[in-house]
């Protein structure tokens, strides 16, 4: 399973959010680079980076920083976090990113997603959905802008306009999980993974101990981010990656 660990940057710092929640913010380093670098040097081959003050208000994008980011190791980058417009995508691919992602606009515009997906191909274009779950009915509530809004259509609903397009990759994130370290909503990336067995359901929320790692990986989940778990010191990514790796030649 590959691991992404995750950098969000909020004015400048690394932090991380309670629920998706900004006035619950934990500031970690106020030098991405370095927490960039040191996951590296972790053994890391690949890195998340959400641009959650362009997430919030895209006029607010920290594009110099992510571009900084992106030229500071040889780490395969995801970037997401504020991309309205195709051309702001195309812009990060050209400037070294491995893949964007995409949330919001794939929910209101899903025709720029579909464009990005013909012009680069679903290798280089993630679908972010993030989701409050309906404990009783399994509904899947899509939010979005930072989560600040509910969209008021389901995660079905999202991922219907993409299933012919070349779409490879949804990045699923529980909400109510993600920053608690409670551990991650496995049942419902294996809900997913039963619906739509074509799609790589990247794992997000909740991650907090090497054995949420294994139990995902037992799943049939291929991908997961995990931050809070590493910068609160609850495993050691080094180990993180090796479990990572063990899992795959169970």
């Amino acid at each position: 399973m590959k691991l992404y660990p995750a950098i969000d940057l909020l004015d400048g710092t690394c932090v991380r959010l309670a629920k998706g929640r900004f006035e619950q913010k934990v500031v970690y380093s106020d030098d991405p680079l370095a927490t960039a670098r040191a996951f590296e040097a972790a053994g890391a081959e690949y890195l998340h980076v959400v641009d959650l003050s362009g997430a919030r208000r895209t006029e607010d994008r920290q594009v110099a920083l992510v571009t900084q980011i992106l030229g500071a190791t040889r780490l395969k980058v995801q970037v997401g976090g504020g991309i309205r417009t195709v051309e702001q995508a195309a812009e990060l691919l050209r400037m070294g990113a491995d893949r964007v992602v995409l949330g919001s606009v794939a929910v209101a515009e899903p025709e720029v997603v579909g464009r990005l997906l013909r012009d680069f191909g679903g290798k280089r274009v993630t679908v972010a959905l993030d989701v409050r779950v309906d404990r009783a009915s399994w509904a899947l509530n899509v939010a979005v802008h930072g989560w600040a809004k509910e969209s008021g259509i389901s995660l079905e609903q999202a991922i219907e306009p993409f299933l012919g397009a070349g779409l490879e990759r949804v990045l699923c994130t529980d909400i109510d999980r993600d920053g608690t370290m409670e551990g991650p909503n496995t049942e419902l990336y294996t809900r997913l993974l039963g619906r739509f067995p074509g799609i790589d359901f990247m794992a997000s929320g909740g991650i907090a101990k090497l054995p949420d790692l294994i139990a995902l990986k037992m799943a049939g989940v291929r991908s997961a981010v995990t931050g809070k778990a590493i910068y609160e010191g609850a495993f050691d990514l080094g180990q993180a990656l090796d479990a990572c790796e063990a899992t795959l030649r169970c």
